[in-house]
């Protein structure tokens, strides 16, 4: 790495393609939101020869040209893949969003990679770093992901590369800072006025040559007399940490023997420990400036990516089975073997219609086949499951707006499947006649709730198709019809989540909706006994109606629903009457006694009532109980419940007191914590569901990005008397 001949560039203007498996290179950028991923991305598309000077595909666009919603808010807001070719090798660059809204898109993006790429910003606050990525880190170490980490925007004033690499070895290397070093460092030229010293080129260590990119070319030289000195610390250092982490146990002790190491055998045993994710190299980027080649730092990245990162045949595929359940032996990465293909991204083109981002574990995929699609288990967020054969179109390519056709898409390689009708993000695509499914990835579940309605009648008529189309391409979002309040409810990550999804209902699919208060299911109880009388009693000539009904309604403990006990003694209510008026109540428990909301927990007891031979009927002594019970809920204290959730909340140690009282602050019950392992606390509580609609939000503000949290259904309990009062005001006063 910095040592190898430039490697030969591929062509712009034609889809990069791949022969066998370890010709590929799947590599996701990881990173918070302004860290520069996207734009490291077109400064990688250039060195590979993949658009021209002016960073243009043939088209005019660029690589970054993917949606109209990511320009409108100058934030990636989905999975992007750019294909680029680079000395015989084709690389798969997933750039994903960096803000947390759409870790789903993230998650896609880990699930098709076979490495990482941990993008940070030299303008960002050590804080930023730990908060926003290490958990992302932990979640690629706990797979055994190989990492790299890319350190950009240097030419922002007051920037540190040394100490930066510092606080990467203390946030990512844990107990081994020494697995996280740099192979490069930065070389600066004349200061400006202002005190600021531009990077104009790299020095690297390992070789003791100097990447000059001042030019817009990179070209080599030899370090003089001044320079040697400031980079020996440095490289003894990286040089101990390769040798820590070799294969060769022997290495040690020569050199610390004072012998030399072959530069080449570092070179390999600095690859092996990439590959094998215990070695984390530092390296430094910057976009090629105007009418330059290539842009500082690229060139040794795509030697990193080429040299050091795996190919899809080292990483074991997930696991698959029957879609009835049935274990099948582990697949392997066999342009030869059974077809097991999974969609990481669905997407919807206004002119070509759905498309699929799909990674080929095994097999090979070929235009007008007939796969079958399984899936997904996500039933519960409005995405139903799949088990049926379908025709694919054409493969492609992304590039920008472009789609460049393929011929095929071999095991380890990532593309572009149209016409994809049924299959949605985390289906399985398999052989027809061997129908296959893939263990799913992880999904995290959405937990802020936003309540939604038709905008117009028109709207009404396209919102059902809208919705499913909407969640078919997210499955971290969910959709419920809630039956309680009568809601149509989109569960999404956060507010930007929530802006990207109303923006592309109305832009992509011409569904316009308003966005109304979030409804909780509350419901009424007796707070003591009461009685009532109902009396229906009608004669307007001819057939009249006549019924009379006495109650009596006793509260019942929480989870009981509604009894309804029939103690009528010498038939003063006819027999055939006595359902008639239990169908009365129940209907009037439904719809509410005081402030519009169900009645539930009472036992409804029938003492006595009177009967006309002529007049009664089944109807007049429904509403005729249904009368006795609005009566006695006149007469007793009627208590609103209110449905509170159990939450579990998983924070770093030092954000458990800000946690715990801000839940003390919406009227929650802590009733736990425990150790969770990486100094991190479960903190677990009882909140009323009216106090957590935005906690999702409030959470990761509270703890800079890194806390999670988990919610679900405990119970209903009474309210507090003073918010019972608010809440049934706008009904006394509307409604």
């Amino acid at each position: 790495m910095g040592d190898k001949a430039n490697a030969h560039p591929g062509a712009a203007g034609r889809a990069a393609t791949a022969d066998r498996p370890s010709s590929v290179r799947n590599v996701v950028l990881v990173g918070h939101s302004g860290s520069g991923k996207t734009t490291l991305i077109e400064a990688l598309a250039l060195t590979a020869g993949a658009v021209n000077r002016a960073g243009r595909v043939e088209d005019g666009g660029t690589v970054s040209d993917y949606d109209e919603i990511e320009h409108r808010q100058q934030r990636s807001v989905q999975l992007s893949l750019v294909p680029v070719e680079w000395g015989g090798y084709k690389i798969n660059l997933l750039d994903t969003p960096g803000y947390a809204d759409f870790v789903g898109e993230l998650r896609a993006g880990l699930r098709a990679a076979d490495a990482a790429l941990f993008v940070v910003s030299a303008a960002q606050e050590a804080d930023a770093i730990a908060g926003a990525t290490r958990m992302v880190w932990e979640e690629c170490a706990a797979v055994g992901m190989p990492r790299a980490i890319v350190v950009t925007h240097l030419e922002t004033a007051r920037t540190d590369f040394e100490e930066l690499t510092r606080v990467c070895g203390r946030i990512f290397g844990g107990d081994d800072p020494d697995a996280v070093l740099p192979l490069y460092l930065p070389q600066y030229g004349a200061r400006t006025p202002d005190g600021h010293a531009p990077v104009t080129g790299l020095v690297g260590l390992l070789s003791q040559k100097i990447f000059d990119y001042s030019s817009g070319e990179r070209k080599e030289t030899l370090p003089d007399a001044e320079q040697t000195p400031l980079i020996e610390e440095a490289r003894n250092r990286l040089i101990e940490g390769i040798i820590a982490e070799s294969e060769d146990e022997t290495l040690m002790d020569h050199y610390l023997g004072g012998g030399e190491i072959d530069i080449k055998t570092l070179i390999e045993d600095l690859e092996k420990a990439v590959a094998r994710g215990i070695f984390h190299p530092v390296l430094a980027a910057a976009p090629a400036p105007e009418g330059a080649k290539e842009g500082l730092g690229t060139v040794e990245l795509l030697e990193l990516i080429t040299g050091g990162f795996p190919t899809p045949l080292e990483p074991v595929a997930p696991a698959v089975t029957t879609p009835q359940g049935a274990p099948r032996p582990q697949i392997s990465c066999d342009p030869e073997g059974p077809l097991v293909a999974e969609v990481v991204k669905t997407a919807s083109d206004p002119y070509v219609g759905r498309i699929s981002l799909v990674r080929v574990f095994s097999g090979t995929l070929r235009p007008d086949d007939t796969v079958h699609v399984s899936g997904h288990g996500l039933a519960d967020r409005g995405h139903e499951d799949h088990d049926v054969d379908e025709r694919i179109g054409a493969l492609s390519a992304p590039f920008g707006k472009q789609q460049r056709p393929l011929p095929q898409v071999i095991a380890g390689d990532l593309a572009c499947v149209a016409k994809l009708g049924r299959a949605e993000t985390g289906d399985t695509l398999s052989a027809k006649d061997d129908p296959l499914l893939m263990e799913p990835w992880t999904m995290p579940d959405p937990l802020l709730p936003v309540a939604i309605q038709a905008h117009s009648k028109a709207d009404e008529d396209k919102l059902s198709q809208g919705l499913s189309r909407l969640v078919a391409e997210d499955p971290t979002m969910r959709l419920e019809q809630n039956r309680a309040t009568h809601q149509v409810v989109l569960w999404c990550m956060g507010e930007a989540h929530v802006d990207v999804a109303l923006e592309r209902l109305r832009s992509r699919y011409g569904v316009q909706v308003d966005v109304v208060p979030y409804k909780v299911s509350l419901r009424e109880t007796f707070g003591d006994r009461s009685s009532g009388r109902g009396r229906h009693v009608k004669q307007s000539g001819g057939h009249g109606q006549y019924a009379i009904c006495e109650i009596e309604v006793d509260p019942l403990p929480p989870g009981s629903g509604i009894e309804f006990v029939d103690k009528v003694v010498g038939g003063a209510v006819p027999r055939q009457f006595i359902p008639s008026v239990e169908k009365g109540v129940r209907a009037q428990a439904a719809h509410g006694v005081a402030a519009g909301y169900p009645l539930v927990d009472v036992r409804i007891t029938l003492l006595d009532g009177k009967a006309h031979s002529v007049d009664s009927s089944d109807a007049a002594f429904q509403t005729a109980g249904a009368l006795a019970l609005r009566e006695a809920s006149a007469e007793a204290r009627i208590d609103l419940l209110e449905p509170v959730a159990e939450v579990r909340v998983l924070v770093p140690d030092e954000y458990v007191g800000p946690v715990m009282s801000d839940l003390s602050g919406r009227r929650g019950r802590v009733v736990g914590t425990e150790q969770a392992g990486g100094a991190r606390t479960l903190v677990r509580a009882e909140v009323p569901e009216m106090e957590i609609g935005r906690y999702a939000v409030d959470l990761r503000s509270i703890s800079h990005g890194t806390g999670q949290f988990s919610r679900s259904y405990a119970r209903h309990e009474a309210m507090p008397p003073q918010v019972a009062a608010r809440v049934r005001e706008p009904s006394e006063n509307g409604a």
